[in-house]
This record gives C-alpha cells, structure tokens and sequence, in this order.
C-alpha cells in the first residue's frame, strides 16, 4: 500500500492549462492572472477588498502591520494554534496571551477569551486572532459583539475555512465577508481548499486598511500618479506579492472550490457514520448547525487513557502501516520560543494529548478510507483486549 497522508493536493488538467498559458505572458508577476484571481475572490467572498500575497503568513503580517501592532501592545489569540501569528506577533514586539480552548474542537471560544482578559487582568486590547481550526467557523457573531466591547480589532485567521459559511439573521455569510470582523485571512498552500502552490489572501471592508496592505505587500511603496519614475516610501513594507503563475492555478481551482468541499464533507461523514459507534473510546466534535465548514480536516478525539496507550504509540502503530496521521496543533507555549510565564491550560492539554487529524482530500478514494477505518477499528480492539 501507498503511503497515505493526512492531506494533499489536487491539480487537473484543466489546473495546468492554465498555469501553461500564464507562462506565456508578457508579465507573470502583477499581471493579469493577478488582477483576475483578486477579481474572483471579491465576487466569491463578497468582501469589498481582496488582496492576494504570497503566503498565509505573508497575509497575517500584512493584517497586523495593518492594524500598526506595536511594541507592547496586547494581542490574544488561541493556545492551539500554527505558530505563524505568535511568532510575527513576537517579531513586532507585541505583548501576547493565550487563550485556552475548547477541548474537543481545539478552538478558543467567546468564554475563554473573556477568562484569560479576567485571570491577566488585561485593560487595553489592541487585538485579538480567531482561528476556526480545521474549516468549521464557530463563534463568530459573538467574538464580533466582544470586539465592540472592549474596541479592539478583530482578526479572524482562516487559513483553514476558505470556503466556509456562517449564519447569522437567516442569511449565511462567507467567511472572509468580514461583516463581522476588521480583516480575515486566508491560507492557498496545498493542502487547503484550493491552492496556488504556496499563496495568502487578505480581506476587509475597510478603506483604509485595504491601502496600508496594498503598499505594504510592495516594499511599502507608493508610486507618482504623475511621473512613473517616481515613488515614495512612507512606512516600511516587505516584497509579498504573488505571481501571475500562482494567481493563474488558484483561478482554475476556485472553480473547483464547491465540488472539493462536498467530497470532504463526504468523508468526514463517513468518519463520523463509523466511529460514533465507540461514543466510550471516540469524541467526534460537536459543531454548531448554524453555518457550512470547509471540511479542512477530520479532528477526531480518542480517550487513549481508557485505552491504556498514547497518542505517540498509536501515530507510530499507523506510521508502520504507511498511514501518516498528523495532529493540529503542538501548543504555543510548549516551544522555546514562548517568552511568557506558564500557565495551566487545561482544555488545551487535553486536546493536545488526544486528538488526531485523519486524512481527508479530494483524491482520497472510499477503498483507501475504509482501509483507514478498518485498521483504526483493529487498533481500538486491540487496545481494549489489552487492558
């Protein structure tokens, strides 16, 4: 058997064509793939601004620099997270806390965010990141209420949730609408809904943010209406543009975007079908009924305490049967990195002990999914004969 990953990309013939024909331009960078895939997104996203760069990161640094995160000044965003927004939060100088989060979801929630406020005895926000882990976009409407509270900037981190929807008021929104946040961000590596190879978006409805982000993914950057020899530079920028080469395969495979999600959505059901049966060894989250997920990836929670085995053990168990499991993700403050006091995160330790990322993907065929399953069912009885 093939080695089996937690996820992979998909490119089609239709994908490289058009990647073929960008190559053929007079400009792949900043050309027309650009402007087209910009174009797209704003009509698929119904935001007011979109603006492509070159990584999910990219696009994190871009919000932030936007909001101008300063020195010391406070950002809060979940424990379980990609390191991307504490780290870039840290080169800023910005003074981070973490918030724990929901034990089965791995997501920080309206009522862990207001505990780590009351427990640092925070006063000034200048920002706080959601990040709506594996595609499924809780909370929203009530982190926006809190935004308004304590008026500060609300970031939502979706590199998982391109393609997701919330509603609110019987209406369903996508997520990077930003109706009910300042800036969102996506991620386009391969792994996610669709890709470009690696890629970001940055969406807002604000003027003025959109502006700073324009001129800060081109060195910071400002060009002479009048003279095109001449430009300024008011604040300091970096090179994240994308290119036309990239723009030009996320074009194709956003029109592919809505076919990828109902076949994860496929096979996170037949997870979810199969292993509700062992409710005594399995958590399968409890997502609210109110909004559409991407599907970016299968948590599944196993009680390995009750199997007398580790989380360790088991990746090893399936790695030895060329199956890759992965897991999302090792929380911040368990790196070097992390410069501030340790903190008991209870929910967090939990989730990080026990869940698991199983593979899902728009080439991840049934046969090979119940094989998944099947050596997933193998594993749990042998654990329980042993104990």
């Amino acid at each position: 058997m093939k080695s089996i990953y937690y996820g992979r990309h998909y490119v089609d013939k239709n994908d490289i064509k058009i990647v073929s024909n960008a190559l053929t331009q007079n400009l792949i960078t900043t050309g027309k793939y650009v402007k087209k895939f910009e174009k797209s997104l704003k009509t698929y996203l119904k935001s007011k601004y979109i603006l492509s760069c070159s990584s999910g990161t990219a696009a994190i640094h871009l919000a932030l620099m936007a909001i101008n995160l300063n020195k010391n000044d406070i950002i809060i965003m979940p424990a379980i997270n990609f390191i991307a927004s504490y780290n870039l939060s840290s080169y800023m100088g910005a003074k981070i806390y973490l918030a724990d989060v929901d034990p089965l979801t791995g997501q920080m929630t309206p009522k862990t965010l207001t505990d780590c406020i009351k427990k640092n005895k925070i006063k000034k926000i200048k920002a706080f990141i959601t990040m709506y882990l594996g595609g499924y976009p809780e909370n929203i409407i009530e982190f926006y209420k809190l935004k308004k509270k304590f008026n500060c900037f609300l970031i939502e981190d979706a590199c998982h949730a391109l393609g997701a929807k919330y509603k609110h008021v019987n209406k369903y929104f996508p997520v990077g609408s930003c109706c009910h946040s300042d800036i969102c961000t996506f991620s386009l590596h391969p792994v996610k809904t669709i890709t470009t190879g690696e890629g970001g978006i940055v969406s807002t409805n604000n003027v003025n943010l959109f502006k700073k982000i324009l001129h800060l993914r081109s060195h910071g950057i400002i060009r002479n209406k009048l003279f095109y020899w001449k430009y300024q530079v008011n604040q300091i920028g970096f090179n994240y543009r994308i290119s036309d080469i990239n723009c030009a395969l996320g074009v194709s495979q956003l029109k592919k975007i809505n076919q990828f999600i109902n076949f994860r959505k496929t096979i996170f059901n037949l997870y979810k079908k199969e292993f509700g049966k062992y409710k005594n060894l399995i958590s399968i989250p409890k997502y609210k009924n109110d909004y559409k997920p991407s599907y970016h990836l299968s948590v599944i929670s196993f009680n390995f305490k009750k199997m007398n085995t580790t989380k360790n053990k088991f990746l090893k168990f399936f790695e030895k049967n060329k199956i890759f499991f992965q897991f999302h993700y090792i929380p911040i403050y368990k790196f070097k990195v992390f410069n501030s006091k340790r903190i008991k995160y209870k929910n967090t330790e939990y989730y990080y002990k026990n869940t698991v990322s199983l593979p899902i993907y728009f080439n991840l065929n049934l046969d090979i999914q119940n094989k998944i399953i099947k050596k997933i069912k193998f594993f749990l009885k042998l654990n329980k004969e042993t104990k």
